[in-house]
Order: structure tokens, then C-alpha cells, then sequence
């Protein structure tokens, strides 16, 4: 968010699985692109890596969880992260 905006966290469960939605109000990622945003190396930065979000993927995934994004250009970002819960 270059100059500024909101950051608002959400939790929510359901009987399995526990629900993590982290929003912004930044620029938001173009259609064309966020298909990519996972994989190693794509970036829309100008001096980015291309790994956060593929590193953060791989981690969920290695948890038996699941992340998706939606965006909206202008409006800004909503990454929402599914962790399964444990069951003793």
C-alpha cells in the first residue's frame, strides 16, 4: 500500500478447519496476474523476488492447508488461508 490503507484480519472456523482472511485496501493485483502470484519468481515489483508468496504456499501446503487470493485493481486484496485443525 504506497501510501497507506487498512489491514484488517479475520479468523473464523468451521468443524474441521480453521479460516485465516487477511484484506487490504492497497492496489489490488491485476486478473491477468494473480494466477501467478504463487508460483517461484513471478513478481509485479520492480526489485522483487518473486518468493514470499511462493514460500508462504509451500508452508500451508506442507500443513495440509490451502490459500487462495482475490483482488480487485484499486481496491486492494484478500488472501484467505484454510489450516485443517487437529483432532486429538
Amino acid at each position: 500500500m504506497p501510501t497507506g490503507g487498512t489491514i484488517r484480519i479475520e479468523t473464523d472456523e468451521t468443524t474441521d478447519k480453521a479460516i485465516i482472511k487477511i484484506s487490504d485496501t492497497g492496489i489490488g493485483i491485476a486478473q491477468d496476474k494473480i494466477k501467478y502470484i504463487f508460483e517461484p519468481f513471478f513478481s509485479t515489483k520492480e526489485n522483487g523476488m518473486g518468493l514470499g508468496l511462493a514460500i508462504t504456499y509451500k508452508i500451508i501446503k506442507d500443513h495440509s492447508g490451502d490459500i487462495e487470493a482475490q483482488s480487485i485493481e484499486g481496491e486492494g486484496t484478500t488472501f484467505i488461508i484454510y489450516l485443517q485443525k487437529n483432532h486429538a
